[in-house]
């Protein structure tokens, strides 16, 4: 069975705007890939993707325009760890010096950078860097408002998904598709991202009028296990705020207690 929803019932997220990178759990590189549908060549650096093509220069494969619909099949969970860097095209590639293959060699392995990992010759926009993919990523933004785009999309979407499959609304009018949460509006969560927060799609409720979707400042946490526990015992105390659809607005906002 392919991974393709994440942990459905919740997104954790622990950012470091100043090196450039988020942690997550919850966000499957699935669901990634389609708030960004223009990625189409993707230097993979770990992987079991048999459908690759080698870069003669740095030995890498590469996942382009003809294969990335067959990588977007794969059940990437079960592949353990699951590392790339998009490029803009295969020159760049064959312009990489010994030490950035070097580098972009220990950024898989370590996952974690020697210097920030985007390379004028790639003009990269992303690293990503799963373990178990949907469990555990390490994801370097080269713009951080992609963060947050990419976020607005994926719990839209998780939403959407929910309602298609539960019978949440009532009566049996088809309602429109939410539209992602905008960037400005989840900038106001900076903060409590950088300390670690869950959001938390178990406890969504919808209603005629609005969806609530809340969330918990949690701490900083690398090993998503323990993250689960501690969410097992915060997730019946207050909630530290909620991101509220508005139907009738048709607008998203974000309410902090």
């Amino acid at each position: 069975m392919k991974n393709h929803g994440g942990n459905r019932e919740l997104i954790y997220v622990h950012a470091n705007e100043v090196n450039h990178y988020v942690l997550l759990h919850g966000i499957c590189f699935y669901e990634f890939y389609h708030a960004f549908p223009n990625l189409t060549n993707l230097l993979l650096l770990r992987h079991q993707f048999e459908a690759g093509t080698v870069n003669l220069h740095t030995l890498f494969e590469y996942a382009d325009e003809e294969t990335i619909g067959r990588l977007l099949e794969e059940d990437i969970y079960s592949y353990g760890d699951f590392c790339w860097v998009d490029f803009e095209d295969e020159e760049g590639l064959d312009l990489l010096e010994g030490y950035e293959i070097a580098e972009l060699l220990y950024l898989s392995h370590m996952k974690h950078h020697l210097r920030m990992p985007f390379y004028r010759k790639l003009n990269n926009h992303f690293v990503y860097l799963s373990q178990d993919d949907g469990y555990y990523s390490k994801i370097y933004f080269r713009s951080f408002r992609d963060f947050y785009a990419m976020l607005g999309y994926v719990v839209a979407e998780r939403i959407n998904r929910i309602k298609g499959e539960k019978p949440f609304l009532f009566g049996r009018k088809k309602r429109k598709a939410l539209p992602a949460i905008p960037v400005e509006v989840l900038l106001p969560l900076s903060e409590k991202m950088k300390e670690g927060m869950v959001i938390s799609m178990e406890y969504a409720v919808q209603t005629r009028v609005q969806i609530e979707i809340p969330f918990w400042t949690i701490g900083d946490f690398h090993d998503m296990d323990e993250m689960h526990e501690e969410y097992a015992a915060i997730s019946g105390t207050p909630i530290d705020g909620k991101m509220v659809y508005d139907r009738r607005m048709q607008e998203w906002k974000i309410l902090i207690h």
